[in-house]
């Protein structure tokens, strides 16, 4: 079995959840630090971003996220859980937790009203993948170590940095799971990877 965590400080939880659904998958959801010792992987929903900072820091989140992060354990953020992720905000000083070299935008498709949704390509996920914007953010930039995967109408809407996943989408909104799944196969491959260093050494 592999143990993923869904942040539960706010967002759409259930839903993450929901999508991460697998034979071999035991889906957490994480209120507390002290859980994120037992996980494989985690997700940062969307949400607030603002708001999603602020709870981070008054739980006590920050540090132990990025060292879950900077011991190669994946981490998958969406909409608000990306700009979580991000090296730079624009208009920002800088970034939040800073895992992934990408500059994001807020708001870029513009407020509630210009929410829609729209199917994708994403490379190594499929044609057509479901996708819901909703006050989305978009990558504006990114480093040589991360690979777009998604573009809506020529800009970056999904990239992936290694063990890091991002996209500026909500995927769990929609019955479409195959996003999450290819975390969840990320996870699997990343457990894999540990337990053969581990049986090396």
């Amino acid at each position: 079995m592999i143990k993923i965590g869904v942040l539960a400080l706010q967002g759409a939880v259930r839903e993450h959840v929901k999508s991460l659904q697998a034979p071999d998958v035991e889906v957490k959801v994480v209120k507390r630090v002290e859980q994120l010792a037992e996980l494989d992987g985690l997700v940062f929903p969307g949400g607030e971003s603002t708001t999603m900072r602020r709870l981070v820091g008054k739980y006590g989140f920050f540090e132990p996220l990025q060292q879950f992060a900077e011991a190669g354990k994946p981490v998958f953020g969406t909409c608000a859980g990306l700009i979580l992720m991000a090296e730079d905000i624009k208009g920002e000083p800088r970034g939040y937790l800073q895992l992934m070299d990408m500059e994001v935008q807020r708001n870029a498709f513009g407020r509630q009203r210009e929410s829609f949704e729209t199917k994708l390509f994403v490379k190594d996920v499929g044609e057509e993948v479901e996708a819901v914007f909703i006050r989305a953010p978009l990558i504006t930039g990114v480093g040589k170590e991360v690979d777009v995967l998604s573009e809506y109408e020529g800009e970056i809407v999904a990239a992936r940095q290694s063990h890091l996943l991002a996209c500026s989408f909500h995927p769990e909104l929609t019955e479409d799971a195959r996003f999450h799944q290819y975390f969840v196969q990320m996870v699997r491959e990343s457990k894999e990877t540990t337990a053969d260093s581990m049986a090396v050494t």
